[in-house]
């Protein structure tokens, strides 16, 4: 039997970027918070200190700082038609665990999304007419309008680097020509860049196309933000993605918000606690509280006035079912809505090759170092007779030079034996790389739900993923690496390989870290899980945070529009919700 404890005013689960935003502005407005986190406590000075940061084994391949399968995991499938298996290994994606949750190991890219990604289907169905029956995406409920200043919030906590390109509707030389209007300038200036992204951006302008910094996480000065925190200037030490800063040059929940946060007297955070189900009211009109297990394996109750979910988005959507909240959706019967519109990320890559009198030095790198262009991005160029919809970005990176995962080769070196030896020593330092970034759209056959057949180590079912790629993507992927390729001509390198993304889609190697839906937002309970606000329709005392509640997924990293999403729905409890405990907010 639970141990049942005092109830509190808003319990949050799960302690990565939107956890802590969520708790930084509720407890800012007086509420008693409590946090309740799977992971442990881990200090930036000591357990990140830069004796550690650089172990490539331990991070990377030992996945140090990522959640433990065999714990709980879930099983895949490409198709409905096919049985899902467990996913024994972290490969696709590298959903974070501990205090800061994956913002500990981003790599730092913070883009705004499109004014048209919030209408993705409107939008499209008026410039290029119906889309296809099985193509499911939606227009979001809310506007970039609206979620601007929340933009401007996250940046500024975090100390973006980078140069703007539109300031209040006026186009800025050196920024995106193609972004929303801003209300204000980066908060810091851009990174210094080295040799890649030069060559990137200069072969790109004479292309005709418009290059610009990355907006980047990883600090080009020493900064304080508005809530008195200070981050160090970046080392350009090439651990970001996959490893946390000991620098304190890369923002995250730890290095922003918590110093803050834990001085607080009405904050609480539990470690270790790893939440099992939501807790419903009699008459299913809300919710009561969670139910967690400690590492002693004792069950505790914990009641609440208000439950934030803001786990990562597996996990959000894996906790709506097991505690049967809503419906399951059917792709069959196309009933019910948790689970569905589930979405990823659909990347591809250039490498060019250089003699060796040109030293690109990868060894100084950042998560976010590098130069991009976004003409091919949303609907930022004409989709007619192209056979898709959406797009991405391409752009140049140099995050690292790790000496096990960076070892770009040309086409037909040997797999190992001397001819991969000597082509390491030729190439390692003389290489860039080229990515694309793309949009996956909604589809009827993608979701999310419950496998029947397999459980975790508590006992539940496991939440079964179904998903592919689809002609679209292909498509569209395809149509970004023959631009890449075109820079990457114009680059004047020795050579280059190619690297297109091709179906089916592959849950073993890393991809992106981008998995988005399974409880999405929208203008109707009819055809979505949360309201604007991130307000559950049925239980309006419970929101839901993260990008779980994107019904398609943008072409751009999705941090940057979570962390807008938490803003926008603390802004909205704070101004409204309070006012009326437990009732939905329609215009807060």
């Amino acid at each position: 039997m639970a141990r049942k404890l005092p109830k509190r005013e808003v319990v949050i689960v799960g302690f990565g970027w939107t956890g802590a935003i969520m708790a930084e502005q509720l407890t800012a407005e007086g509420l008693d918070v409590l946090a309740l986190e799977r992971g442990v406590w881990r200090n930036t000075s000591t357990d990140y200190a830069v004796t550690n940061a650089q172990d490539e084994v331990r991070y990377r391949f030992r996945h140090d700082l990522f959640e433990q399968l065999s714990r709980e995991t879930m099983t895949f499938r490409n198709s409905s038609d096919q049985t899902a298996l467990p996913m024994r290994m972290l490969g696709s994606f590298l959903p974070g665990t501990n205090v800061g949750g994956s913002g500990v190991h981003w790599n730092g890219i913070t883009w705004r999304f499109l004014p048209s990604d919030f209408v993705a289907r409107s939008h499209n169905e008026e410039r290029y007419g119906p889309l296809p029956e099985d193509m499911t995406i939606q227009d979001w409920g809310v506007s970039y309008e609206e979620l601007e200043p929340h933009y401007t919030t996250f940046e500024e906590l975090c100390g973006i680097s980078g140069k703007a390109g539109n300031l209040n509707g006026r186009l800025q030389q050196g920024g995106n020509p193609f972004e929303g209007p801003r209300s204000k300038e980066y908060p810091n200036p851009p990174m210094d860049m080295v040799l890649a992204p030069k060559l990137f951006a200069e072969a790109a302008s004479g292309l005709g196309y418009k290059p610009f910094p990355f907006p980047s996480a990883n600090m080009s000065r020493a900064y304080t933000n508005p809530l008195g925190v200070s981050l160090a200037p970046c080392t350009y030490c090439g651990f970001c993605e996959k490893f946390a800063c000991g620098n304190y040059s890369k923002a995250s929940a730890p290095t922003t918000i918590l110093p803050v946060l834990m001085r607080r007297q009405n904050f609480e955070l539990q470690t270790q606690a790893m939440v099992l189900r939501v807790l419903k009211a009699a008459d299913g009109k809300s919710v009561t509280g969670v139910e967690y297990i400690t590492p002693e394996g004792e069950i505790i109750e914990q009641p609440a006035d208000m439950v934030i979910l803001s786990t990562y988005i597996n996990h959000n959507v894996h906790l709506l079912m097991v505690s049967g909240i809503g419906q399951i959706y059917d792709p069959r019967s196309q009933q019910g809505l948790v689970g569905k519109n589930y979405a990823y990320q659909i990347t591809s890559g250039v490498t060019v090759f250089y003699d060796e009198e040109t030293h690109i030095n990868p060894f100084i790198g950042a998560g976010a170092l590098g130069m991009v262009i976004d003409e091919f991005n949303g609907d930022n160029f004409d989709h007619s007779g192209l056979g898709f919809i959406g797009g991405g970005f391409i752009g140049q990176t140099q995050t690292n030079g790790r000496p096990v995962e960076s070892l770009a080769v040309p086409d037909g070196t040997p797999k190992f034996g001397a001819g991969w030896k000597k082509a390491m020593r030729e190439n390692y330092g003389h290489s860039v790389g080229i990515g694309t970034h793309g949009a996956v759209m909604s589809y009827r056959g993608n979701y999310l739900d419950l496998d029947p057949t397999y459980k975790d180590a508590y006992g539940r079912p496991l939440m079964r993923m179904t998903f592919d790629f689809t002609e679209n993507e292909l498509r569209m992927s395809d149509y970004l690496t023959d631009r890449a390729v075109e820079i990457a001509e114009a680059m004047g390198g020795r050579e280059m390989t190619v690297s297109r993304r091709k179906g089916p889609y592959s849950i073993v190697p890393y991809q992106t870290t981008h998995n988005t839906g399974g409880h999405i937002m929208g203008a109707s309970p009819a055809d979505s899980v949360t309201n604007k606000y991130l307000q559950h329709w049925q239980m309006p005392n419970l929101f839901l945070t993260g990008a779980g509640a994107f019904p398609q997924n943008p072409g751009y990293n999705p941090t940057g529009t979570v962390a807008a999403l938490a803003y926008h729905s603390a802004a909205a409890i704070r101004r409204s919700y309070l006012r009326a405990p437990g009732q939905p907010m329609v215009q807060a």
